[in-house]
């Protein structure tokens, strides 16, 4: 319990710079996702009131045991009505400066809130509020790691079903349950088959398409374990690939292994994308990658930082992100390869480790 609360409390230090810069009393959080981060509380109802060296967590009376247990360093009040709750905490405080999360603060809670709360101020934060999870501590980096492996080793299992005449629902179905098996909580996302023409489509989500010989397939997968996602994506031949296939395959292959060559503290994630996407480009297929180099990974599947041409993070020692470079030409097929990889301090280390050469099956 020591160590929790000295992790949670190093957590908390990253709020300092928005009470000095926005002159708050304390900052109310609705975001599960920030306040799990911050208190250590896994329920799907609750706000959390910090300042700088107190808090209150507030749920109603399914989760007052469950807080009681899991929640460090902070108060835990039951509530009937929220808005009431809050406000009379922070009459009760003397708090006139209240910051909110206002990307996850829906407008009802809003006005039902500062109408409790006339005469005191509401100030709106911006997203840049999640920006306290961009980087990593260790029992993170252990957690995203630990379940990184888990998803790997799930697909390399079921590798046999790989083969003509499988359903790509089929594939989906058995590596969810795989993961489930080796200690997964669930899947990450809805996981991506998409094989033969099906794999133009970035998206292309689980159909009844049986696989058929001398078609690409590819894999987009991941499992969520202690509230932490792996994110991974392979493209396998089935049977022997045919040339163009080869190409595209390698193609994209050395745009990944470009771009996580270059990963490193204090390079901007746009430069990260521009190193796959330019040399997508150079080979003649810069019109068939239209989405980001990567994202985020942590407690959300999607998170910060971005990695596109119009993002503006820079690259830090303990952020994780993807890396997941493709090429998507309608009527033909598509490749996508994709690693986790977390930023030490003079590089990264990947996370994800299912081989990214063309499985042939």
């Amino acid at each position: 319990m020591v160590m929790v609360s000295f992790m949670l409390k190093s957590r908390r230090s990253h709020l300092v710079r928005f009470f000095e810069d926005y002159s708050l009393d304390c900052i109310l959080f609705a975001n599960l996702r920030n306040i799990r981060y911050l208190c250590g509380f896994r329920g799907s109802e609750g706000a959390l009131l910090l300042t700088r060296d107190a808090g209150w967590f507030l749920c109603d009376s399914r989760y007052t045991t469950q807080a009681s247990a899991e929640v460090g360093e902070a108060e835990v009040l039951e509530f009937t009505s929220k808005q009431e709750t809050l406000a009379a905490l922070v009459r009760e405080q003397g708090f006139s400066r209240i910051g909110f999360e206002a990307a996850h603060t829906t407008v009802a809670f809003f006005t039902t809130l500062s109408s409790a709360l006339a005469g005191h101020e509401l100030v709106p934060l911006g997203a840049e509020l999640d920006d306290i999870r961009s980087c990593k501590d260790a029992d993170e980096l252990q957690r995203l790691s630990d379940v990184a492996a888990l998803s790997s080793a799930a697909l390399m299992a079921i590798r046999p079903l790989l083969k003509p005449g499988t359903r790509e629902t089929e594939i989906a179905l058995e590596l969810e349950l795989e993961m489930r098996r080796r200690g997964a909580d669930g899947r990450a996302f809805d996981f991506i088959v998409a094989s033969g023409v099906r794999g133009s489509m970035p998206h292309g989500a689980a159909s009844g398409k049986v696989l058929q010989a001398g078609e690409l397939v590819t894999i987009d997968f991941g499992a969520m374990k202690d509230g932490y996602h792996s994110d991974e994506t392979v493209t396998v031949a089935i049977g022997d690939p045919d040339g163009r296939q080869r190409a595209i395959h390698e193609i994209v292959r050395t745009a990944h292994d470009l771009a996580i060559a270059a990963v490193r503290p204090g390079i901007p994630c746009k430069e990260l994308d521009a190193v796959a996407r330019d040399y997508i480009r150079e080979r003649g297929y810069g019109d068939y990658f239209g989405h980001g180099l990567g994202h985020g990974v942590g407690l959300d599947i999607h998170e910060k930082p971005v990695l596109s041409p119009r993002g503006d993070a820079v690259a830090a020692e303990g952020m994780v992100f993807t890396i997941e470079p493709g090429i998507y030409i309608p009527g033909f097929g598509g490749v996508r390869i994709e690693d986790t990889v977390a930023v030490t301090g003079d590089g990264c280390r990947v996370l994800t480790a299912a081989p990214k050469e063309l499985f042939i099956l």
